[in-house]
């Protein structure tokens, strides 16, 4: 269980992008410690996905939930009280941020993000915790520290920056009492993984005999951070002494999409099944976090390691309901076959 240190005995915070992949657990642990949470999403009841991610926390009197677009709704009457606000809400993806939808990136991961900064200062918010992404530092040849030149190489990338950036000029005004905690995320997975991500996709390909894409020749790596880890960090990046920091969160270690076939296929006992596709714009070679600064500031120590992460995450995924299973398959493989095994397994 992810535990809360050096925190007030009570608090009101807010989490957007609650209904997420890293909000929802987020949400379940501050329930657990006791925490009044105003929940904020703009996926409703019609989301098989948001409900299920949702579902454990729905039963507590203290969750206050919000369905709208950060863009646009109102957000200061939500920030009322509020000490905390952890700001998870963005359009991800490095693929799909290339020409006709560059605009969403724009809207949600920077527009809103202003408009969040901005409710934030009006209702005397203490402290922002800002996701961010690995995808701002771009291609690294060594483990990427906080105050290396950021380089993005997809428009994904340049929006999370962007987003970033703008809230840390705002806590560095003079006359502001928000402080901002920025958290550059390196490739979170877990239970609740969205569909589309590669070690989602490897275990899925393993439990249900899918074909799933296979981009590039395997060989680019990645360093995951599994979901307790992140969330460990995001809470403890809300009581730290600061007022416009960046902190890399990282799981310690760098690891090839070759080498997370071969780990889907150990802890499930059954092989999987690729096919070719090019290499993606802005797609990097590698990531790899240097975390001196988490553990200095954070106190930050990954626990959970890949393989260990890998089999709990496989154990979620043969658990969920079949359409939510279904809901996780790669767009690409939703054909009947795969349909028919996703829900009825192999």
């Amino acid at each position: 269980m992810v535990t809360i240190s050096g925190s007030p005995p009570s608090s009101r915070v807010v989490v957007t992008g609650a209904a997420g992949f890293i909000g929802s657990h987020l949400v379940d642990a501050l329930l657990v410690h006791g925490y009044e949470v105003v929940a904020v999403d703009r996926r409703g009841s019609e989301s098989i996905v948001a409900v299920a991610n949702l579902g454990g926390a729905m039963g507590y009197e203290r969750l206050r939930m919000h369905c709208g677009d950060l863009a646009e709704m109102d957000i200061s009457s939500m920030l009322t009280g509020a000490d905390v606000v952890f700001h998870l809400a963005a359009v991800p993806g490095v693929r799909d941020s290339w020409g006709a939808r560059f605009d969403e990136y724009v809207r949600t991961n920077i527009s809103a993000t202003q408009r969040i900064v901005l409710a934030c200062e009006q209702a005397g918010v203490r402290r922002l915790v800002l996701a961010s992404s690995s995808s701002v530092y771009g291609e690294a040849s060594s483990p990427s520290a906080e105050f290396d030149h950021a380089a993005p190489c997809s428009p994904y990338g340049v929006s999370k920056l962007a987003g970033e950036q703008l809230a840390l000029a705002h806590a560095r005004r003079r006359d502001t009492r928000l402080s901002v905690v920025a958290l550059r995320y390196f490739t979170v997975f877990g239970p609740r993984q969205r569909a589309g991500m590669g070690i989602n996709q490897a275990l899925v390909s393993a439990l249900f005999d899918v074909a799933v894409p296979l981009f590039g020749d395997g060989t680019q790596r990645r360093e995951f951070t599994y979901i307790d880890d992140v969330v460990a960090g995001t809470l403890a990046a809300a009581w730290i002494h600061a007022q416009a920091e960046v902190i890399n969160i990282g799981g310690g270690a760098s690891t090839s999409m070759r080498e997370v076939l071969d780990t889907a296929e150990s802890v499930t006992g059954r092989s999987t099944t690729v096919y070719p596709m090019p290499e993606q714009a802005g797609d990097v070679t590698t990531t790899c976090a240097d975390l001196q600064r988490a553990r200095q500031l954070l106190g930050y120590q990954p626990a959970v390691g890949l393989e260990e992460g890998m089999r709990r995450q496989a154990r979620w995924l043969q658990d969920l309901p079949p359409d939510v299973r279904i809901s996780l398959l790669p767009s690409e493989s939703r054909r009947f076959d795969d349909y028919r095994r996703c829900r009825f397994g192999k």
